[in-house]
């Protein structure tokens, strides 16, 4: 796979039978991301080697098989294609062809409220997804802050949130992670807050 593609999603978890393939894989509905400002697809895999392919009104039965551990070969209308699969979270799905560059984005639709029928769908599904795992981590996380050359900490962001409406420091001041050694990412209290 791409190092491009390890970079834009990082943490990529290899397909793993025991731990995705009934839970997570089996019958869902994979919203092809790839294309879907022109047409919707929807793939749905199926036991036994069937693989359901949903574009419009017309679903197509094709074929797909695990030829070993994460690899996979899909017979689609564009021929058979083996494929390397990967998961980011529980919901995105990523298909890799072998050797190349080119890679398929799914999302579960079925772990989502809404359908996903445009690429602004797919925007907002990750925007909540993300800002809702950002804002768990923010929570449970302490950070130290920097005020007038000295340092203070480490402090919960509710704790920094209780500190700025007691207006016993500014929310303009500089915060480090516990886990960073200086403060060059320029992370203010006030972003912290406003991300909860």
């Amino acid at each position: 796979m791409s190092s491009a593609i390890f970079n834009l999603l990082p943490n990529l978890q290899p397909f793993h039978h025991e731990t995705h393939y009934e839970d997570l894989f089996l019958n869902q509905h994979w919203v092809l991301v790839n294309g879907i400002s022109k047409k919707k697809a929807i793939y749905v895999f199926k036991d036994e080697n069937t693989l359901h392919i949903s574009e419009s009104k017309t679903t197509t039965e094709t074929s797909w098989c695990i030829e070993k551990k994460n690899t996979f070969s899909i017979v689609t209308e564009d021929g058979e294609t083996t494929v390397k699969a990967y998961f980011k979270d529980h919901d995105v799905l990523i298909l890799n062809r072998l050797q190349t560059d080119d890679c398929a984005i799914f999302i579960n639709e079925s772990s989502y409220s809404e359908s996903l029928n445009s690429l602004e769908d797919v925007q907002q599904f990750l925007h909540e997804k993300y800002k809702n795992k950002a804002s768990d981590i923010i929570h449970d996380h302490e950070f130290y802050y920097i005020e007038k050359s000295k340092e203070f900490g480490p402090f919960t962001v509710e704790e920094l949130t209780k500190k700025v409406k007691d207006e016993t420091i500014s929310p303009f001041c500089f915060v480090r992670d516990v886990n960073e050694h200086d403060y060059s990412n320029r992370l203010r209290i006030k972003d912290l807050i406003r991300e909860l």
